[in-house]
């Protein structure tokens, strides 16, 4: 299978790079320079994967923008932001928005072909799984899958981001021990990670739990040191 990936940056020898390297691996390569454009062509065909920058020409939140259209028809999208803007406020609104990763520039080509590779391995694992060579993993009403990397609370399916997903697995591998902020920056294999930026996750987390169930209250805050995962009584 031939995935398409679309690249949105408005650097014309960067994207070029970009779609040549990508082309390589033999992916099917769209280009855009712009916002509209790209919300354009896309509005009408949906990529299996979309490299973007934040600021395109004299749209300085462009990227986050049209992240979010996108993920409003298209929520299993992989996004991966590539972007010169590493201030953390601007990495934890990426990843609230539903970003699968977050890259400062400058990125090797070596190191964002491999990246991308890994991204749309884990889409294939969700889009289509495959019979589990582990039974899943039951905290109470958790069940954990680790070869789709899918989760449920109370046999619901929630969506989550993949860095979603390894937050939430490392916290319930010990139930109502706490995880140390350090541990948390660790599973998430992410660059450029704060405490800020797992809070931020945590939230959103938390919120998504609560969309199916109003009560759940088993994410705890350990002031000062991090998270725990709190079994039910």
């Amino acid at each position: 299978m031939s995935y398409k990936i679309a690249i949105v940056e408005d650097d014309p020898d960067q994207r070029h790079n970009y779609a040549t390297a990508l082309k390589k691996q033999g992916y099917e390569i769209s280009a855009y320079a712009d916002r509209a454009s790209a919300r354009e062509a896309m509005s009408r065909a949906m990529p299996d994967l979309v490299v973007l920058d934040i600021i395109l020409g004299n749209e300085i939140d462009a990227g986050f923008q049209l992240c979010r259209e996108l993920l409003a028809i298209a929520p299993g999208l992989p996004v991966l932001f590539l972007t010169e803007r590493v201030d953390e406020i601007d990495k934890i609104s990426g990843l609230r928005l539903g970003a699968w990763d977050y890259q400062p520039k400058p990125v090797s080509l070596g190191f964002l072909v491999e990246r991308i590779a890994s991204l749309l391995r884990l889409k294939a694992l969700r889009d289509n799984p495959a019979p589990a060579t582990r039974p899943a993993r039951e905290t109470g009403h958790l069940s954990i899958d680790e070869d789709a990397m899918q989760i449920r609370w109370r046999a619901q399916l929630l969506e989550l981001t993949i860095t979603e997903f390894r937050l939430i697995a490392a916290l319930a591998r010990r139930p109502n021990y706490p995880v140390a902020y350090d541990a948390l920056m660790q599973a998430t294999i992410q660059q450029y990670v704060t405490r800020n930026t797992i809070n931020t996750h945590m939230r959103n987390i938390r919120r998504k739990f609560s969309a199916i169930d109003d009560v759940f209250a088993c994410i705890e805050n350990e002031y000062g040191h991090g998270y725990r995962w709190v079994q039910e009584k």
